[in-house]
């Protein structure tokens, strides 16, 4: 008889984490050992239940599923890693990649073919959406720097330069010249909207 897959999921919405949890426990290779609703409680919960899968969503209190998924993948390598996403934002999907994930998929896909791609990512295979790849492929690269983006979400609360400068330890001159690139890059008016089309796109 072959081993069953532990999985651990995050998700901050119980009615659809429960829904999920009740959908891959119709697998008979599949069982979902732990679940939880905050980001920052991802790793805590694989290390403690040895899980071999972790399905993690992109917006979480206390840490994204991206930002989780980058310090899964650095403490415990061997978890396999699936972001679900409501929105398919192209950005979230090459930063989904860079911290490590195996499968990239939305959360409205059915049920069996969420199972399959928890056995596929356990072959050492990547599972990514295809309209979300061609989405990102025609977007391209994130056009912000690290800087950039960390400046940019800083500020996306209305904050001002000199409010922003002493907790990114940065001069007030600084950080404008970090706004006013990202600003051009995107090809707004001002922070505020450079701040949402940077979200919109995931590259926040």
């Amino acid at each position: 008889m072959s081993r069953t897959i532990k999985v651990l999921l995050a998700e901050d919405q119980s009615m659809v984490r429960e829904a999920l949890a009740a959908l891959l426990g119709l697998e008979a290779d599949i069982e979902v050992v732990a679940q939880v609703a905050r980001g920052d409680e991802v790793l805590r919960a694989a290390r403690e239940h040895a899980v071999d899968v972790a399905l993690l969503d992109i917006e979480m209190p206390g840490l994204t599923g991206i930002e989780a998924a980058a310090r899964l993948h650095a403490e415990l390598p061997a978890v396999k890693l699936v972001i679900l996403t409501t929105f398919g934002r192209p950005g979230h999907l090459r930063s989904a990649m860079e911290s490590g994930a195996d499968a990239f998929l939305v959360k409205d896909a059915p049920a069996a073919q969420l199972a399959e791609a928890i056995r596929t990512v356990l072959t050492g295979e990547r599972v990514i959406d295809p309209t979300l790849a061609a989405a990102a492929l025609a977007e391209g690269a994130n056009p912000l720097t690290d800087r950039e983006r960390e400046v940019l979400r800083a500020a996306a609360d209305g904050s001002t330069n000199a409010e922003l400068a002493t907790p990114l330890h940065l001069s007030q001159g600084t950080v404008r010249n970090y706004l006013s690139t990202a600003i051009q890059k995107l090809a707004v008016r001002n922070r505020a909207e450079a701040a949402r089309v940077a979200r919109e796109k995931g590259w926040l």
